[in-house]
């Protein structure tokens, strides 16, 4: 007879059912174009044939390379749509094709593309979402670079702003991450041989983006992200299976002002709840100059913003209504168990901080037992508030 105290609990019962039932996902993550995250996936979806399953390819982007596209060899191809914008006829995956085929699995490359206005949806994340919400089990890949959180660190490290990204609760709904690596001296030769990008950019690449420190740095960072998953798939399990978490689950927050822009900040939340397994809410005090009708219009807006990006990253988004914001955000942090908290700050000098007061140092003075990050900010992004 099953001893009562380990019985599953309805909770993880529940949740193992979902699990069965939902269409899967396989990530493979790279540190930079060239690794063979493309080949990988080909190479898996002739595997599965073999094996009798039943897989299309959606979308491949061979970029000129001969052996991918040798590589897709006999697999069945769903035709792409063909979409007139500007005078230009471009193709994008078809997700109603794909979906009306409903094949088990799919082969989608390139997961942070964006699609031409006229798609179904604005990024193809958004695309494969659909597909698995279908029932469809997807292989896609992604460069590391591409990952939302990561944006600011990779404009630091490479001097290179990545437009195309995907947000990084996509990746908590994979059942796998795997990371494609090479050397960086592979890398690099595979570059010269014209393997990755056309002759005329070989040079140009070889001293930027694909200089030996930037791929050094970048693979860590792909080392790091499978790393995270698998502390997360690790939680997940045992949250399923009705074990005790190896360790105190964290809660993490970022403190959002309503006004400017909070990337940044919520790019460190992200990657500080990823790394910790846990979820996150990014918090805002709304101040009787705040509210609706009496808000100013560039405010609201960015703030409007800041909710629809903190969203897209995965985020639980609270509104607070208070006078004071210090309390407000002290209030919360205790009442809601918060161990970690994100706030940015500009510049202020120290006149200003005594006339008006800081939130962070009331904060740290009254909340002792959470962890406190502070986020260097410039003058125009967003900036902690003094408490008037």
């Amino acid at each position: 007879m099953m001893d009562e105290d380990h019985r599953p609990s309805p909770e993880s019962l529940l949740a193992k059912l979902k699990a069965a039932e939902q269409a899967r996902l396989r990530v493979y993550i790279g540190a930079a174009p060239g690794v063979g995250k493309t080949y990988q996936m080909l190479e898996d979806a002739h595997q599965l044939k073999k094996q009798g399953v039943d897989i299309v390819v959606a979308v491949i982007e061979a970029h000129g390379r001969e052996e991918t596209r040798t590589m897709i060899g006999d697999l069945e191809r769903v035709p792409m749509r063909r979409i007139e914008y500007r005078g230009v006829t471009i193709e994008e995956m078809d997700v109603e094709a794909v979906i009306a085929r409903h094949p088990e699995v799919a082969i989608v490359d390139e997961l942070a593309h964006s699609n031409v206005p006229g798609s179904r949806n604005r990024k193809r994340y958004e695309d494969v979402l659909d597909l698995l919400n279908a029932g469809v089990s997807v292989i896609t890949a992604v460069n590391i670079q591409h990952l939302e959180s990561l944006n600011d660190v990779i404009s630091r490290t490479t001097g290179v702003r990545v437009r195309e990204t995907v947000p990084d609760h996509f990746l908590r709904r994979a059942d796998e991450v795997v990371n494609v690596d090479v050397s960086v001296d592979t890398l690099r030769t595979r570059l010269r041989q014209g393997k990755i990008y056309d002759v005329v950019k070989i040079e140009q690449a070889l001293n930027n983006f694909f200089r030996k420190g930037n791929l050094s740095a970048l693979r860590e960072l792909s080392l790091r992200q499978v790393a995270t998953d698998q502390a997360t798939k690790a939680h997940d399990y045992r949250e399923r299976e009705g074990l005790d978490q190896a360790v105190i689950p964290e809660k993490v927050m970022v403190a959002m002002a309503s006004r400017g822009s909070a990337k940044k900040l919520l790019r460190v939340g992200s990657r500080i709840a990823g790394r910790l397994a846990s979820d996150w809410c990014a918090v805002y005090v709304e101040t009787p100059n705040e509210e609706l009708g009496r808000i100013k219009p560039p405010d609201y807006a960015a703030l409007q913003e800041n909710i629809r990006f903190a969203e897209e990253l995965g985020a639980k988004v609270v509104k607070l209504k208070s006078r004071r914001v210090a309390d407000a955000l002290i209030d919360f942090a205790r009442r809601e168990g918060i161990t970690h908290v994100v706030f940015g700050q500009t510049s202020r000098s120290r006149w200003d901080i005594l006339l008006h007061g800081s939130i962070i140092n009331r904060f740290l003075d009254e909340v002792r037992d959470a962890t406190v990050q502070v986020v260097p900010l410039e003058n125009t992004e967003m900036r902690v508030m003094s408490d008037e």
